[in-house]
């Protein structure tokens, strides 16, 4: 969506010099059209974007993942789906999630093998610009903020660290043991 804004920005600045250079107000009008479509893209993505974290915000987000298996999605990407059991899941050693400094939570502390096993995965995970943690999409903190979705392995690449309140790496390392039994 943000590339097709691209290129009608792109073309409203092209057609704004066709404008000036050619002396005709039509190309100027136009430039405005392609400008108003611009913006109404962004509004809709917005929209959309904010939709689709009200959902995931709403999924049960303490749920026991302990049973995980492969499915083939719509983009022919393997995704992990979870069963939740009564069954107590591995412990993790993330401390409280205690707001920082900046108001990002705190980092996860994460098991050696966890880190392991998320450095290699391509799961995807969102980040927020300007703050150093990952979370899962599910995650409570991000309640009213944009978020970037991007694969784990690129987020641990970048330099950003597990979050403490979703427990990332736990969770995700969990769900890919099950996965491999």
């Amino acid at each position: 969506m943000l590339f097709i804004v691209l290129i009608l920005v792109l073309a409203a600045l092209g057609l704004l010099v066709t404008a000036l250079i050619t002396a005709n107000s039509l190309w100027a009008w136009v430039s405005i059209v392609l400008s108003v479509l611009a913006g109404l893209l962004l509004v809709v993505d917005y929209f959309r974007r904010r939709s689709r974290r009200k959902q995931a915000a709403a999924e049960p987000a303490d749920a026991t993942v302990v049973d995980a298996e492969p499915v083939e999605s719509e983009d022919s990407e393997t995704e992990a789906v979870t069963s939740e059991t009564d069954e107590p899941a591995e412990e993790t050693e993330a401390e409280p999630a205690q707001a920082g400094e900046a108001g990002d939570p705190a980092e996860e502390k994460s098991a050696p093998a966890d880190v392991e096993v998320v450095s290699q995965l391509d799961v995807e995970v969102v980040v927020v610009d300007e703050y150093p943690r990952y979370h899962l999409v599910e995650c409570g903190w991000l309640e009213g903020r944009d978020t970037i979705p991007i694969a784990v392995k690129e987020a641990r690449d970048l330099g950003f660290t597990p979050c403490a309140r979703c427990a990332p790496d736990a969770k995700l390392a969990g769900t890919h043991r099950a996965a491999t039994r």
